[in-house]
């Protein structure tokens, strides 16, 4: 759980179009968010953020589709009241509600019932904790610290979120590939890959990922 006491701080995204209140240390919205919300389309007028924090990827895809609306969903529930009072704060209120839960339970028996959406966006945590060492920070380390099988369990997860033909959209790290192949095998297809490369000579650093349900 982060501290509802630490600071915060108020930092503009996508040109200053939108102003998010974030905890001024542990987990805080990167390029990653940012580069997830633009995988929305304007056909995707639904939309479910997984894992999503203050509301980075979610809000932000709002802003880039006027016509769209979002449930974010958040485990951490002080991020995910900072999450709705961001939401607030950029007059997205109407058009946007913040979620509490765990996205493994979502649309199972005793867990949260959302209404299936045409898009789920997600950004799972990327390091698999047996490989790597933890942050001290709670918050940051559960944001960043994935169990093995996380990615899988979210990808059943989103199948069971979105409608028929519904799109995926992720952010992994390159390393992750084989993960993500297993991960939808048999759930989701037309799988689209785009890398994400700091500058032209050097290799990816991320890996943006669309698929839909039910295709192969």
């Amino acid at each position: 759980m982060t501290d509802p006491d630490a600071p915060l701080t108020r930092d503009a995204v996508l040109g200053g179009r939108l102003i998010l209140a974030q905890p001024a240390r542990g987990h805080r919205i990167g390029h990653d968010a940012i580069l997830l919300s633009a995988l929305a389309g304007p056909d995707d007028r639904t939309i479910i953020d997984f894992g999503a924090g203050v509301g980075g990827a979610g809000l932000a895809a709002l802003i880039r589709q006027p016509a769209a609306s979002a449930v974010l969903v958040e485990r951490e529930p002080d991020l995910a009241g900072l999450a709705a009072g961001n939401a607030a704060a950029n007059g997205l209120e109407g058009r946007c509600r913040a979620v509490c839960a765990d996205v493994t339970t979502l649309n199972r028996a005793g867990g949260e019932r959302l209404e299936p959406a045409d898009l789920v966006l997600a950004n799972p945590p990327f390091n698999l904790v047996s490989a790597h060492r933890t942050s001290p920070d709670g918050a940051r380390a559960r944001a960043h610290m994935a169990e093995d099988g996380l990615l899988e369990a979210w990808t059943v997860a989103a199948a069971r979120c979105l409608k028929a033909a519904g799109r995926l959209g992720l952010i992994l790290r390159p390393s992750e590939m084989e993960m993500l192949f297993r991960a939808v095998s048999g759930r989701f297809g037309a799988l689209e890959i785009r890398p994400v490369h700091p500058a032209p000579d050097r290799p990816a650093v991320r890996i943006l990922a669309r698929a839909i349900k039910g295709r192969r």
